[in-house]
C-alpha cells in the first residue's frame, strides 16, 4: 500500500512554470490586439463605470527589460482602493466601496510605443486591520514573454512623501535608495508616469506575494 502511494506521489509532479508567451494580448485583450467581436471591450479596460467619487487620474508607463528595451507584448493589471480607501471586494469589511468604481483594470502594452495606460481614480489611504495606515497606492501585476510568474509591485504618489515615511510596505525595503523605484513621476495635470524596470540599474522593487 505504501509502495503504491509513493509511486503516485512521484508521478504527480508540479506543473512547470511557463512564460506568458507572445500571445497574451490575443487571449486577454483581444480588442487591443485588433481582434474584434470577442468582447464589446476588453475586460478591465474601464474602471470608472459611473459617477465615481474622487479625482480622475491617468497612469501611464512601460515595462522595460534589463537591456533597456521596452516590452511591447507585456500586460499589466492594477488593483486599488477607491477614493475613500475601500476595495470593491466581498472581503472588504470596513464599509461599502464606491459602486461606480471597479478598482481593477487591465491594459496591454501598446504594440507601437510600448505604453500601458489606466484611467482611474486617485486612491485613498488604506487602513490595515491592526490600525496602521498605508499611503495611497495602486498594486500592479505584470506578465510578458520571458516572465515565468507574474510580478507584483506597487506605485505610490509623489505628493504623499509624509505618508510614505510611515507606510508599512515601504518601511520593509532594506535598501532605502530603492524606495524611489515605487514612486510615480508627475506627467501633467492629473497624470503620472510609472515605468517598471525588470532588471539592471533602477530595477523596480517587486513583492513576493
Amino acid at each position: 500500500m505504501v509502495r503504491n502511494r509513493d509511486a503516485l506521489l512521484g508521478a504527480l509532479k508540479e506543473t512547470a512554470s511557463q512564460t506568458a508567451g507572445p500571445y497574451v494580448h490575443i487571449g486577454c485583450t483581444p480588442n487591443a490586439a485588433g481582434i474584434a467581436g470577442v468582447y464589446p471591450e476588453d475586460l478591465g479596460a474601464r474602471m470608472i463605470v459611473g459617477d465615481a467619487a474622487g479625482a480622475r487620474i491617468t497612469i501611464r508607463g512601460a515595462v522595460i527589460d534589463g537591456g533597456g528595451a521596452v516590452l511591447r507584448d507585456a500586460m499589466v493589471e492594477i488593483w486599488q482602493a477607491d477614493a475613500a480607501g475601500l476595495f470593491n471586494s466581498p472581503e472588504e469589511t470596513r464599509g461599502a466601496a464606491d459602486p461606480a468604481f471597479t478598482g481593477w483594470g487591465r491594459s496591454a502594452s501598446d504594440m507601437h510605443g510600448g505604453d500601458f495606460v489606466f484611467h482611474t481614480i486617485r486612491p485613498g489611504a488604506v487602513r490595515l486591520r491592526d490600525g496602521r495606515m498605508q499611503a495611497p497606492h495602486v498594486t500592479l501585476w505584470v506578465v510578458a514573454r520571458g516572465i515565468n510568474i507574474g510580478l507584483q509591485t506597487r506605485m505610490y504618489f509623489p505628493e504623499d512623501a509624509d505618508a510614505h515615511r510611515s507606510d508599512p510596505a515601504l518601511g520593509r525595503i532594506e535598501h532605502r535608495d530603492r524606495v524611489a523605484t515605487l514612486i510615480a513621476l508627475p506627467d501633467g495635470p492629473g497624470a503620472y508616469r510609472f515605468d517598471i524596470r525588470l532588471q539592471g540599474p533602477g530595477e523596480t522593487v517587486f513583492f513576493d506575494i
